[in-house]
């Protein structure tokens, strides 16, 4: 996918450039900007110095030397004042300037870490939706593979609302939907599994409508909303967070099965309702489920109207799920 949240050492990825969060002397002094240095070797160091830095905002590039990359992009990041001090400006000029340099040098894959959110003081939750956006801004126009790099759960927050309100929906839905406990009454039985019931006949006539409609493939199915919805292939993918080549071939084969993460992704740029979801999932033969935290998380968005794939992807990330796109 464009755009991936990994939980990873950003000096251990193995990408065309990495971005380093620095000062504006290029110091090397602490946290992600010091363990770059200290894995890069000591000539990243004398080509620091010859560079004499950049200002806030700004970025400039140097060679990977020890590290598994061809290039390090250094960028001077803001420090957290007030939030009126134009610092939101600032660092998502950060994340714009070091992945237009990416571009640039030819670099296919760019690994950035969450900028300012370490000893520079940015509030995490404000640092992580910043980065959201200046890269979501930046993919819509480029084509770009880029990992945004948290070293462990301490480093990445979404809202402390957002995610309490997710999971209590997680909650409510593991409750509804428990296996029914059968009582001796017979009535009583009978009365418990009414529901339970209702929703197999209403999976069983769903089912019954798939077959119906078989002559549809997933790829046909998703070719005809697309037109329906008036849009582009390109406002497709990019909207699903899907690369370019997986959509090629999926237009190209009728019969070509996605994966659930990928199928829904092309459900959530679609902007289908539910039960729109529902059939483009049985068409690639998947489901949702109300036992799965994947499917109950999706289920949330999809409810509350919210069809930002990148914001969805937060969210499977903070609670530890497969994230949407290829």
């Amino acid at each position: 996918m464009p755009f991936e949240i990994v939980r990873n050492d950003i000096t251990k990825m193995t990408v065309d450039a990495i971005v380093n969060p620095t000062d504006t002397n290029f110091s090397g002094s602490g946290g992600v900007d010091a363990a770059i240095h200290k894995t890069a070797g000591r000539r990243l160091r004398k080509e620091c110095d010859r560079l004499n830095g950049c200002g806030v905002g700004e970025c400039r590039a140097t060679e990977g030397y020890k590290l598994p990359c061809k290039y390090i992009i250094h960028t001077a990041s803001p420090v957290w004042q007030d939030g009126k001090s134009g610092e939101e400006i600032l660092l998502k000029s950060c994340y714009t300037a070091a992945l237009a340099m990416a571009a640039e040098l030819g670099c296919k894959t760019v690994a950035v870490p969450l900028i300012s959110s370490g000893s520079y003081g940015y509030p995490k939750e404000k640092a992580l939706q910043a980065a959201r956006e200046a890269i979501e801004s930046f993919l819509a126009e480029h084509e770009l593979k880029v990992y945004l790099v948290v070293f462990d759960k301490q480093s990445y927050v979404i809202s402390k609302e957002l995610y309490s309100d997710i999971a209590s929906f997680i909650s409510n839905s593991y409750v509804k939907n428990r296996t029914v406990q059968f009582s001796r009454a017979l009535p009583m039985a009978a009365k418990r599994v009414e529901e339970p019931l209702g929703e197999y006949c209403a999976a069983a006539m769903a089912l019954e409508d798939v077959i119906k409609n078989k002559d549809e493939s997933f790829s046909q199915m998703l070719l005809r909303k697309i037109d329906e919805k008036g849009m582009t292939d390109a406002e497709c993918y990019k909207k699903a967070n899907i690369d370019r080549k997986l959509f090629s071939k999926i237009r190209g084969d009728v019969h070509y099965r996605p994966s659930k993460p990928t199928a829904i992704a092309f459900a959530i740029a679609l902007e289908l309702s539910l039960a729109e979801t529902k059939d483009m999932l049985l068409k690639a033969g998947y489901a949702l489920s109300r036992s799965n935290e994947f499917d109950i998380i999706i289920e949330y968005f999809i409810g509350r109207g919210n069809y930002n794939v990148f914001e969805i992807n937060e969210a499977l990330f903070a609670f530890d799920q497969s994230l949407l796109g290829a």
